[in-house]
C-alpha cells in the first residue's frame, strides 16, 4: 500500500510517501512544499494545491493521511493552516484518494507506543522504522512520515479486528 502522509501548514507543508508491506515501511519520497512569505495568501494556497496534485499524480497513493487540526493559541495561524489543509483535502478528493485524519496523540501512540512522546523521540522512531540514516528535515517532513506510518499501523490493526471493534470515518 502506498500512503501519503501530510503535515499541513501554509509556509511549509511536510509530505511523506511510504510503501507499506506489513510489517515494513519503505520511504518512497519525502520533503516539503514551501511557499514564499511575500506571496499573496491565495497564491500560496494555489501552490500547495497544485503541488499536492502533482505528488498524487506522480506517486499514486492509495490513502492520504493528514494531521487533524486542533486549536492552539494563535487564531490567525490556525485559520491559515485550516485553509491550506482545505486545499490539500480538495486535491485528494478530486483525485479520488481516500482521506484519513489522525490527532497528534494517535500519531505518537502509533509510532512510539506512547501518546505523550516528545518530538525527538518521534523523529528517532520514524527514522528507525524507515531505516533512514538521518532524521528527515525539516521537522514537518518527519511529522508527515510519522502520520503515514500511523495510518499503516492503523490499517494493520483494523484488518485484524472484526468490524464491530472500530469505526471508519469515511
Amino acid at each position: 500500500m502506498i500512503i501519503m502522509g501530510i503535515d499541513p501548514g501554509y509556509a511549509l507543508v511536510g509530505f511523506g510517501i511510504v510503501r507499506y508491506d506489513p510489517p515494513r515501511f519503505v520511504p518512497v519520497e519525502y520533503g516539503s512544499i514551501t511557499t514564499r512569505a511575500d506571496a499573496p495568501f491565495e497564491r500560496r494556497l494555489e501552490t500547495i494545491f497544485k503541488r499536492t496534485l502533482e505528488l498524487i499524480d506522480k506517486r499514486k497513493p492509495e490513502a492520504v493521511a493528514i494531521e487533524r487540526l486542533y486549536y492552539a493559541n494563535n487564531a490567525k495561524t490556525v485559520i491559515g493552516v485550516a485553509e491550506a489543509r482545505g486545499v490539500i483535502l480538495l486535491a485528494a478528493q478530486l483525485k479520488g484518494v481516500p482521506i484519513f485524519e489522525y490527532t497528534p496523540l494517535q500519531v505518537k501512540q502509533a509510532v512510539t507506543g506512547y501518546g505523550q512522546a516528545i518530538k525527538p523521540q518521534m523523529q528517532e522512531m520514524t527514522r528507525r522504522l524507515l531505516c533512514l540514516k538521518e532524521i528527515p528535515k525539516p521537522d514537518d517532513t518527519a511529522d508527515a512520515l510519522a502520520i503515514a506510518i500511523c495510518h499503516g499501523q492503523n490499517c494493520t490493526v483494523k484488518r485484524r479486528l472484526p468490524k464491530t471493534y472500530y469505526y471508519q470515518k469515511n
